[in-house]
């Protein structure tokens, strides 16, 4: 699995950060970092309910 994000539509929310903390951060600007662009399958609830929980739909998830 593969996270993407389409940085100019992130606002900063950070309900990625919430969802899964150990993927994703934001920068100085407030803008989504993906920490961990291939997380393990262990992963996958939270990185899935981050795509979920995104307000301005920045991130995606591709299954390899």
């Amino acid at each position: 699995m593969r996270v993407q994000v389409e940085i100019g539509r992130c606002e900063g929310y950070a309900n990625c950060v919430v969802a899964a903390p150990d993927v994703f951060s934001l920068d100085d600007e407030y803008l989504v970092v993906v920490d961990a662009p291939t997380p393990g399958e262990e992963q996958r609830a939270a990185v899935e309910e981050a795509v979920r929980s995104c307000p301005a739909a920045a991130l995606a998830l591709q299954d390899d």
